[in-house]
This record gives structure tokens, sequence and C-alpha cells, in this order.
């Protein structure tokens, strides 16, 4: 399978962790920047908004094992909502990442919030962009997304759900990627995001293992943690026309982070595809103080 990721995303890597093999690319200088990317979506997730923050950060995006990476992990390796924050931990480790600002969109900020809430030491500061909080089941009800979930039961069922992709038409439907991207993601994004699962019997074992196990109470856990014992700065990024997570939900966990949140308006959950330079902009003016 080719390697379709943005030269934008920087030099790839790869490195040797319990769980397996995780690829990764950086670029820039300066305090690190890790990025958690959702479900079915990889680094290319952020190859807009890499290159304006990269002047003043060191841009550190890798292909989480969330289906749509390109190196199987373990067979035996643990992809439940706890596994990948260790996974993310163990990452920090491996890179002796310190102080790092943790930006997590869509379930890539659940993953995140169970980073923070369980490994906190590494982390410095948490950036939480229209993703799952308290109020939120995982995945999440708007959009039909809970089919994700059950459909993993099966390899049969899990791999017969995605086929459906390979029509491009389908890729603007609410419950595929429409209600996630306001406006349409190019092809060669999109075709490193779906081929894996398609392609890749070992990639569908590790999509399977992580969309099959999510469930909020894990999510719900990690964030009383965080509001109870964190004590660091956390960022909340939201969409402005957030069909998935709504943006009360978001107000009420701001509130209780003792925090506020800012809204990037024009945009759908992907925030840093449909408006990078907000998403820099804001970052900046509150990760270089």
């Amino acid at each position: 399978m080719t390697d379709s990721r943005d030269a934008r995303l920087g030099t790839a890597y790869e490195v040797e962790l319990p769980a397996g093999t995780l690829r990764y690319h950086a670029v820039g200088d300066g305090p690190p920047i890790v990025f958690v990317h959702g479900y079915l979506v990889n680094a290319n997730l952020w190859r807009k908004v890499v290159p304006l923050l990269s002047g003043q950060f060191r841009c550190i995006t890798p292909d989480w094992p969330l289906g749509s990476h390109l190196v199987p992990m373990n067979r035996d390796a643990d992809l439940s909502p706890p596994g990948i924050a260790t996974l993310i931990a163990d990452f920090l480790v491996a890179l002796d990442l310190r102080d790092v600002i943790l930006f997590g969109n869509d379930s890539g900020g659940a993953y995140s919030q169970l980073a923070a809430a369980t490994y906190p030491e590494r982390i410095g500061r948490l950036v939480l962009a229209s993703c799952e909080t308290p109020d939120c089941t995982w995945p999440p009800t708007p959009g039909g997304f809970p089919l994700l979930k059950r459909t993993a039961v099966h390899p049969l069922t899990y791999r017969a759900l995605y086929q459906v992709l390979r029509w491009p038409g389908s890729w603007r439907w609410r419950n595929t990627y429409g209600w996630l991207a306001k406006y349409p993601i190019d092809e060669v994004t999109m075709r490193s995001y779906i081929d894996p699962v398609l392609n890749d019997s070992a990639i569908r074992c590790d999509g399977r293992k992580a969309i099959g196990s999510v469930d909020e109470r894990y999510s719900r856990a990690a964030a009383a943690t965080l509001v109870e014992e964190f004590g660091k700065p956390v960022d909340f990024l939201w969409a402005g026309e957030d069909h998935v997570f709504p943006t009360a939900h978001a107000t009420a966990y701001a509130e209780r982070l003792g925090t506020r949140v800012q809204l990037i308006p024009d945009s759908f959950t992907y925030v840093a595809e449909d408006q990078p330079e907000l998403v820099a902009r804001e970052g900046l003016a509150r990760w270089q103080q």
C-alpha cells in the first residue's frame, strides 16, 4: 500500500512501542505538539494546520491505529480506549517528549482525555477540538455512528459496512464524513483514509478492535479525573456548526474545568480541515503566552 501522507507533515519516522510499530511525521522546532486524530482518519487530518504552526512548534502527527494507518499493530495489542491512552503515553516516553501540548479532535479528543487523566506527567496542556464530552455517547449518537460499533462484533459485518466507501458519492453522507467535514475532502486524502480499511485485513483487525471497544464510561471517567486532578490548561476549540458534538455539551464541560469554549465558525467537527487558519491563530494566541 502506498504512503500518501502529505509532504507538509514533514519527515516520516517509525518508533517501536510495546503495542507495535507506530509511524509518525514531524516538522518544526520548539515546544512539542502531539496531534491525536479520531477513527478512520490519519495524520493527513492535520496537513493544513501543521505548516501554520511549525514555525513556532515541533508538530508531531502520528498515524494512530484507528483504521486508516499503514502499519498494523501487534496482533495482541490492546486497542481499547485505555490501551490507546497507554499507546499515547508510551509514544511520549519513547520520544522523550515533555510539557507536551496534546491536541485531540473527534474521538482523538476522547483518547487525549484518557491519556491526560491517566498519564499526565509529560502533558503540559490539553487541547480539545470538537470531541466527546461527559454528556456525549461514544460513539456519538448524531449521524448514526453507533452502527460502527455494532458492526464491529464480527469481521464479516465490519468489512461489509465499509464497502460502500468504494463509491465516492458516499463520502458526503452524514454517517460517513459528511457531518465531520463541512467542505469536501480532496480525493488523495480521502483515499488515504479509506484504502487501508478496505484493502488490508490486518488494518481492519486493528480498526475493529478500536471502534468495537469504545464506550462513554471511559470518556466520562477521564473527564471526572481531569476536573478533579489535572490542574493544567485545557483549551476548547469547537466547530461553530458541529452536528455531532453539541456546543452546549462543550460549554458545560469547559465550565467544570474553569475554561471557556472558542468557536471556530464555518466548520464542522474537523476544524483543522475546514478552518486551519483560524485553528492556528487561536492556538498561537494561547500557546505562545
